[in-house]
């Protein structure tokens, strides 16, 4: 008798885990039902024209989704289900990311893609079903009977919530056709930061921060590239050179300094200059200690002070 009281119980959570996931794999869906408007008297005009019942489909997803071979399935009547079949070839039927795709429930399919081979009832409930290729259902949705009057939906909250209400064309419950189901028109954080900082003194010392935090950053960044910069080229210079020792190599190379560049750069100009034969030139090179900066070198010049005979 236990035995039989643990399987029934086994049975129970596992028919339960299943229903439950079944629910999470409609809801997880990368597309849903959106929004349906059953009477419309003087709203949204399809193609034609002509004022008819629409469905609306939200990709959910932030790919591209192709409706072609999904179904659109109606039941109004029990027992009575009516499909309508998604044709390919369509390139509209491709839903671009958090985009909306408008269906027809006109029952007049020849008029084009978005035309279903259904219509809605006005006076009783409607079940629509949401189906992919395979004619599995990814989503579904119940209109119930006489909660809608003339030109009003039944939809989402907001795109893909899970709450349903009346929009009845108010200010905040209005008729969204192939839009977002709620407009989103302000910033709250932004708003919220304007009530905190109205002169902006906030704002400015993040701005500033910002900028010397980057400033800094580079400066660090630069200042690591130049050391191992130099100490690659030291090590190449040693290398070539045959020397191990550090000490030696910076007695060895500490003859490669700018006086000696200075004057082979001077020799090579007199050279070139096709003068060096008629007069003698003599360069004289006094070192000074003091780190050149292209952002101060001409200050270097100006501060000079003249010097008394």
């Amino acid at each position: 008798m236990r035995k039989n009281n643990i399987g029934i119980l086994l049975s129970c959570v596992v028919a339960a885990l299943v229903c439950a996931s079944c629910g999470n794999k409609t809801t997880r869906s990368k597309v849903v039902l959106n929004e349906v408007l059953v009477d419309n008297e003087t709203g949204f005009q399809d193609d034609y024209g002509t004022r008819n019942a629409w469905v609306e489909v939200f990709n959910r997803s932030y790919g591209t989704v192709d409706l072609a071979g999904y179904y659109l399935k109606l039941s109004s009547r029990p027992g009575d289900t009516i499909s309508y079949f998604i044709p390919k070839g369509d390139v509209l039927t491709k839903v671009a990311p958090r985009q909306h795709a408008l269906f027809w429930a006109d029952g007049q399919p020849r008029r084009g893609t978005f035309h279903a081979s259904f219509m809605l009832d006005t006076i009783a409930a409607n079940w629509i079903g949401l189906y992919d290729s395979g004619k599995k259902m990814i989503d579904q949705v119940t209109v119930p009977a006489g909660i809608l009057q003339a030109d009003q939906s039944y939809g989402r909250t907001s795109d893909a919530a899970d709450e349903w209400e009346v929009k009845d064309g108010s200010a905040e419950r209005y008729v969204t056709p192939s839009t977002n189901n709620k407009t989103i028109d302000s910033n709250p954080k932004m708003e919220k930061f304007a009530d905190q900082d109205s002169v902006g003194v906030g704002m400015a010392i993040s701005a500033m921060s910002v900028v010397f935090t980057g400033l800094l950053l580079l400066f660090i960044a630069f200042r690591i590239v130049s050391k191992v910069s130099v100490n690659l080229s030291n090590r190449n210079a040693m290398k070539a050179k045959g020397i191990t020792d550090r000490k030696e190599a910076k007695e060895e190379l500490a003859h490669d300094s700018g006086e000696v560049f200075a004057a082979i750069a001077m020799a090579m100009h007199e050279f070139q200059s096709d003068v060096h034969d008629v007069e003698d030139t003599i360069l004289t090179i006094t070192r000074v200690k003091r780190s050149y900066s292209p952002w101060s070198s001409k200050i270097y010049t100006l501060r000079e002070t003249p010097r008394k005979k």
